[in-house]
């Protein structure tokens, strides 16, 4: 199965990082209140990062690898993901 990883921008401006093997499905369930409770008094925005081709072993390492980025670091990998899609 085809897992992904992926960084919601929130409307708090904060990030958060999850894993998912359907992610219009998650993302859904972000806006609608349910899953994380991180979304509790913040609202998901817009999803700014999604990273494909991961086992649920894999998506869980990257996953745990991106949350202990700086909040620079994430910013440099969304940035550098949308000027790949530009390019692409």
């Amino acid at each position: 199965m085809n897992w992904i990883v992926y960084i919601i921008m929130c409307s708090d401006n904060t990030l958060y990082t999850g894993i998912s093997n359907d992610i219009e499905k998650r993302f859904k369930d972000h806006q609608n209140g349910n899953g994380a409770k991180y979304f509790r008094g913040r609202k998901p925005e817009e999803l700014v990062y999604v990273e494909e081709g991961h086992s649920r072993s894999t998506a869980s390492k990257r996953e745990l690898e991106i949350k202990k980025m700086t909040r620079t670091k994430k910013d440099q990998l969304i940035k550098s993901s949308n000027e790949e899609l530009k390019v692409g």
